[in-house]
């Protein structure tokens, strides 16, 4: 069976995700987009590590861009985007009664501070506390968030999308907020 040719809306949208430049503890990478939400896709992963080091991850996340050009009614468009944030946190904000709130902030916040022009957003905010025992008492407990969102952009440019999604993922990752045309210095390694 031949592949329809890709749409133009679809081709334009994926152009405008090109020739960002993002902070420099984030890194992206394109990887193979679920196949049977849409009929066109693309997916994004990113991890934020500010020394490389791959101990030294504090956050990772998905940017997922899906297309259908008949639409679908739950989307109330042709697009949809669909994006994953998940960073460690430090054990006692997994009591913080607000922590749900906060991490939904991180997201709403960088879309409006993008520009990220959109409708129909739903997700969740997950938080996982793990308690260690027995043999594994030497590792202290942990706290994950987990931001799970998705939303129909109002426009066809999805460079404002990425930018928000990045900026979000930093931010749960602990880093905070650049703003726009702002440069974060990293540290310099130790020369061996």
């Amino acid at each position: 069976m031949e592949t329809p040719p890709m749409p133009q809306e679809f081709e334009a949208a994926l152009l405008s995700l090109r020739g960002h430049t993002f902070r420099p503890e984030v890194h992206l990478e394109e990887v193979p987009p679920p196949t049977r939400i849409a009929p066109w896709a693309l997916a994004l992963t990113a991890e934020v590590n500010p020394t490389g080091d791959p101990d030294d991850m504090v956050a990772n996340g998905r940017f997922v861009v899906l297309h259908d050009p008949e639409g679908q009614d739950a989307w109330n468009g042709t697009f949809r985007i669909v994006v994953l944030m998940r960073a460690q946190l430090e054990p006692e904000l997994g009591a913080d009664p607000l922590l749900g709130e906060v991490g939904w902030s991180w997201l709403t916040d960088s879309l409006t501070d993008a520009g990220a022009e959109h409708h129909s957003r739903s997700g969740t905010v997950t938080r996982v506390v793990s308690e260690t025992f027995g043999g594994l008492e030497v590792r202290s407990g942990e706290v994950e968030i987990e931001i799970r969102a998705s939303w129909t952009p109002s426009a066809g440019d999805l460079g404002p999308h990425l930018r928000a999604w990045v900026a979000a993922t930093a931010w749960a990752g602990g880093l905070p907020p650049l703003p726009e045309n702002v440069t974060a210095l990293t540290p310099r390694r130790p020369r061996s």
